[in-house]
């Protein structure tokens, strides 16, 4: 009867006018997680020093505000506010309500809320969204450093701060509010019935995976020009380099899109646990001239992960109670991505290339702890 209603013109319309929602759901959502991630994480590996010597503090007071910023909760609203108090800033006092606001915008509006929003509307068949705007997204990096640094040469870093909350104020929020659908009600079927129960190590397990790659993304996203110029780079190729990381994360995602999709998502993750100390051992032996093999396979390896994180819960333990559950994992990484930019810093500072043996020391041993869990049959169906 099922496959009757869904061959006849009727139900061939019901289908196609769904998937004509859900990819633009999947395109306004990719679009302003893209905007939102490159006008508050990735801000700072751009506008720090300006900010800081236009401000009269020090460059580790900077990215100590900025890294207890991402321990509060965010949206568009509030990163447009926070950018804008940011761009008033008189001192350090300033510098912090900004960086307060920008934090709370930060948690409530990047990828946890919007994978969140994706699995109340789609359930076990979200990976394919998730993956979406991922892959739209990536590019936040790219898109972010160029063009914070074209603002911040035109207009100043006050000027660059002003555009951003007009993006975050003008696109982002309009596009969320009236483009987005509402979730119809909590997901019940029978795909979600049948998973298999999921590890039950597997909370505590990820909690540690997560955390550890919130570290290396952390720091990556605050220090990535810095330390390859501290690899040999000069600061031009630095960035341009660095900006190489939003291709390989798209086209890493692809690749999961067209071929891991396949496959349980344990794969995928550890693969891309790999990449990023393989990308340091060639960074660390070559140099400067290594600086985008280096930004291409942690990009690529960082791609996977972001998606894994709203994936990989989804699998194992299924749609029902996902936004909780994945709150409660995520929060370890909530904690380390923001102790990452001040901390890493100070390990550049102390160690300079150095600190690659962190960063790669935690990749792999968040590949060790994944090594723990075990897919379910049913849950590598889902």
């Amino acid at each position: 009867m099922t496959t009757a209603r869904f061959s006849s013109p009727t139900g061939r319309r019901i289908v196609a006018g769904m998937q004509v929602r859900s990819t633009l759901t999947v395109a306004v959502i990719g679009t302003t997680q893209t905007l939102a991630w490159a006008s508050s994480y990735y801000l700072p590996a751009i506008l720090a020093d300006p900010i800081a010597a236009g401000l009269g503090v020090s460059k580790a007071l900077f990215f100590a505000l900025f890294s207890a910023s991402l321990l509060l909760q965010a949206s568009n609203l509030v990163l447009a506010a926070g950018l804008g108090w940011l761009a008033l800033a008189r001192g350090p006092g300033g510098l912090a309500g900004a960086w307060v606001l920008l934090g709370i915008g930060m948690a409530l509006g990047l990828y946890d809320s919007a994978f969140a929003t994706l699995t109340a509307l789609y359930g076990l068949e979200a990976r394919a969204p998730i993956t979406g705007i991922t892959l739209i997204a990536g590019f936040a990096s790219t898109l972010g450093w160029p063009v914070s640094a074209l603002l911040n040469e035109s207009f100043g870093w006050r000027g660059a701060c002003l555009g951003w909350a007009a993006v975050n104020l003008c696109i982002c929020l309009p596009m969320n509010r009236l483009l987005v659908p509402r979730p119809a009600g909590p997901v019940r079927n029978a795909a979600a019935q049948a998973m298999a129960a999921a590890p039950t190590n597997g909370m505590a397990v990820l909690a540690v995976v997560f955390g550890a790659v919130g570290f290396v993304t952390g720091a990556m996203g605050a220090h990535l020009p810095r330390l390859l110029e501290l690899a040999g780079a000069s600061a031009g190729a630095a960035i341009a380099a660095a900006s190489l990381m939003g291709p390989a994360q798209v086209a890493a995602r692809l690749f999961e899109f067209g071929v891991l999709k396949r496959l349980h998502p344990l794969v995928s993750t550890r693969l891309a646990l790999l990449m990023h100390p393989v990308g340091a051992a060639f960074l660390a032996a070559l140099g400067g001239p290594a600086a985008s093999i280096f930004a291409l396979l942690h990009g690529a390896g960082n791609g996977l992960l972001t998606i894994s994180r709203g994936t990989l819960p989804l699998a194992l333990f299924g749609p029902a109670g996902y936004g909780l559950r994945t709150g409660i994992i995520v929060a370890p990484a909530r904690v380390t991505a923001a102790a990452a930019p001040l901390l890493f810093g100070l390990l550049l500072d102390v160690m300079g290339m150095g600190a690659l043996v962190v960063s790669a020391g935690l990749s792999l041993a968040a590949l060790a702890a994944l090594t723990l869990l075990r897919a379910q049959p049913a849950a590598a169906r889902a």
